[in-house]
């Protein structure tokens, strides 16, 4: 079975989209999934996914299996955490002003490739640190 990437983004209407690139060759179909929220865009991407796999059956054509390791946009991570994250905290982890997340949350600018690698790093190493705490019961 492939994996394969899939995109969410957030678009200039404040709606997000999940998407397979179209580039992307060990697929024989594309598919996407729209939604108000990131959860309703993943469901329908899923949805999608399913949709293509018996379409495919019904055509009597092989459908090639994936699994999906979703890759946000900064914007997206950001309004689809950010009842987990807040801004302050975020910004104490990445080291980026709060004010600057907010406005990538608001797509008045876009981080560049630098700032997502430094966010992406932050959160994984703080996801390091968080598989290693163990609470006393």
């Amino acid at each position: 079975m492939n994996t394969v990437k899939a995109f969410v983004e957030k678009g200039n209407d404040g709606t997000y989209s999940v998407y397979v690139d179209l580039e992307e060759k060990r697929l024989n179909y594309g598919i996407h999934g729209n939604g108000d929220s990131v959860k309703e865009a993943i469901e329908d991407f899923h949805s999608a996914y399913r949709a293509m796999k018996e379409f495919h059956k019904e055509l009597g054509k092989k459908f090639v299996e994936a699994e999906f390791n979703i890759v946000y946009d900064v914007a997206s991570f950001l309004n689809y955490y950010a009842g987990k994250f807040s801004l302050a905290g975020l910004g104490r982890i990445t080291g980026i002003n709060q004010r600057q997340l907010s406005h990538y949350v608001n797509g008045y600018t876009r981080p560049t490739k630098k700032t997502v690698e430094k966010i992406d790093d932050a959160l994984h190493q703080l996801a390091g640190e968080l598989i290693q705490v163990r609470l006393a019961v």
